[in-house]
């Protein structure tokens, strides 16, 4: 493949973003750079490059035969769809839906990430996404005075966490269902924060704590 024939993608496509999801991509796949220049037949000084360096765009070519070896689109690895809900591509040739074991659930859970609160309020159930961690079994997120995640302290509430593979028409969830209840011991916030995976991506003073003890988790998986 000859690396002096590439050329911008298309006007408009971040670069910068485009080295960053690479790194996101082959790390999540547990692959070397050198690993996945090897399966795009290029050279891996050049796959480097394509990460570390913004200024940096391949062609459409190079980009569709790296999307194929990291299993995604080009879309994806553009940032193309940022903005379109999961799911949007078509079901995949015979399906198979299974339900997940109480092991396969903990560990998709045990993942971290952003997960969805569903949570009644004096206007009806509303649907919130959280940025949660999994703490002694427990679901915890930091949230703020007032705002909506705060409203789940003292009631039964469900929690839901997914991933949806657009490239292959593929996914799962899981469900959690339990007690919600507000950390009150100030021993104990301290120790959440210090192992919480990540902060609110929301940003802003929100120091109220939040763990969801299950009562109740299930699964499912849709695999082609």
């Amino acid at each position: 493949m000859d690396e002096r024939t590439h050329t911008h993608v298309s006007e408009g496509v971040s670069s910068g973003d485009l080295g960053r999801r690479l790194v996101a991509r082959r790390t999540q796949l547990g692959l070397t750079t050198e690993e996945v220049a090897a399966r795009a037949g290029m050279a891996s000084t050049y796959l480097a490059h394509l990460e570390k360096h913004s200024g940096t765009a391949p062609s459409r070519e190079v980009l569709l035969t790296l999307a194929a070896v990291l299993r995604t689109t080009a879309s994806a690895l553009t940032g193309g769809d940022v903005d379109l809900p999961p799911g949007s591509a078509q079901a995949g040739r015979a399906p198979e839906f299974t339900h997940l074991s109480s092991a396969e659930c903990a560990d998709l859970l045990a993942q971290h990430g952003v997960g969805r609160l569903a949570v009644s309020t004096a206007e009806g159930p509303v649907i919130v996404p959280v940025n949660y961690s999994v703490i002694d079994t427990a679901i915890v997120f930091r949230t703020a005075h007032g705002a909506t995640p705060s409203l789940a302290a003292g009631s039964q509430v469900a929690f839901e966490v997914d991933r949806i593979d657009d490239t292959f028409s593929q996914g799962w969830s899981v469900l959690v269902r339990g007690q919600a209840q507000t950390v009150t011991d100030p021993g104990e916030a301290r120790r959440l924060a210090e192992r919480a995976y990540s902060a609110p991506w929301a940003g802003g003073r929100r120091d109220v704590w939040v763990r969801i003890e299950p009562h109740a988790v299930t699964g499912r998986r849709i695999v082609v």
